[in-house]
């Protein structure tokens, strides 16, 4: 909660209005989104720190790692040819969907705010009547909308921001959310994938000769298919937890951050349907679980706020 005299210092009134009245109840102004949308919004959005990049890095590393074990130690010494085409053909479906979900995430703007908007002529252009206001961010002097937090690590006030990720070097927020949640998803679906075949595959050399059943020595086979379940068991519950926040998250229309502060709730609610329509897109389809489609998140509406 913030205290009165950062309420108004931070806040630009209509004319006639006193800085005591920064205490009353106040209507904000609408502000349509044209307005707080980035004007980059379309361009590519890279994060260039440092922790993020190289917890971005690890991730595809890791990727790439399992799928090093899941072909060369696992399918491609098999016997049985189909059963090597069907897993190998699911699991790197799965992991290619998993790699781009993570591009995405990681290269679209999650929702950030103009910076440096907040000037006096710009304020005064919109024309305030009495009783409205806008507020302002004093770290990226910024009109800051409803629900928008201001990011330490991205330097931006973000609309609808949920958390700052480092494994995908970005705030999830507005306009990310679905392709941060689908990443979680597609991961925990490989990890049990991997999980999976590295048991049956273990089932498999204790029946047959360990030297036949991969083209790597027994030792090595085993160190590659322990640190493959290891890594596969870490990432499913983590990816899994992460999977079932967000999508709670996204059903309640409560953001990471205001549960957090618990901020109380100033915005319509809706029905969770409505909620999982305006991340995901409209209507309901395969496309839902693309990270190649962009939704609609409204970009035709206005924002209306009451204080």
């Amino acid at each position: 909660m913030e205290s009165p005299v950062h309420r108004c210092r931070d806040v630009e009134h209509g004319r006639g209005h006193a800085g005591s009245n920064c205490l009353q109840a106040e209507q904000r102004i609408p502000v349509s989104k044209g307005v707080i949308t980035s004007s980059s919004a379309s361009a590519m959005w890279f994060i260039w720190d440092t922790c993020g990049i190289v917890c971005a890095v690890i991730t595809w590393l890791l990727v790439f790692y399992a799928e090093f074990v899941v072909l060369f130690v696992m399918l491609l010494p098999s016997k049985n040819l189909m059963y090597s085409i069907v897993n190998g053909t699911l699991f790197n479906t799965l992991a290619f969907l998993a790699l781009a979900s993570h591009l995405r995430a990681m290269c679209t703007d999650p929702g950030a705010v103009p910076k440096g908007n907040a000037t006096k002529e710009y304020i005064e252009s919109l024309q305030l009547k009495p009783g409205q206001v806008v507020y302002k961010c004093p770290k990226c002097c910024s009109i800051k909308p409803e629900r928008a937090h201001h990011c330490s690590v991205c330097k931006r006030c973000i609309r609808k921001m949920d958390h700052h990720c480092p494994w995908v070097n970005n705030c999830v927020g507005e306009n990310n959310q679905k392709y941060f949640v689908l990443f979680t998803m597609y991961i925990a679906l490989i990890s049990l994938h991997c999980l999976i075949m590295v048991v049956f595959h273990f089932l498999y050399c204790f029946e047959d000769d360990w030297t036949k059943c991969s083209s790597f020595s027994p030792p090595a086979t085993v160190i590659l298919l322990i640190l493959l379940c290891f890594e596969g068991l870490l990432f499913l519950i983590f990816t899994s937890v992460m999977f079932g926040t967000q999508v709670h998250s996204i059903c309640t229309d409560e953001t990471g951050i205001e549960q957090l502060k618990k901020e109380e709730r100033r915005w319509a609610k809706k029905t969770k349907w409505m909620n999982m329509r305006a991340v995901f897109g409209h209507p309901f389809s395969l496309l839902w679980f693309s990270p190649f489609s962009t939704p609609d998140h409204g970009k035709a509406e206005t924002y209306q706020y009451v204080v």
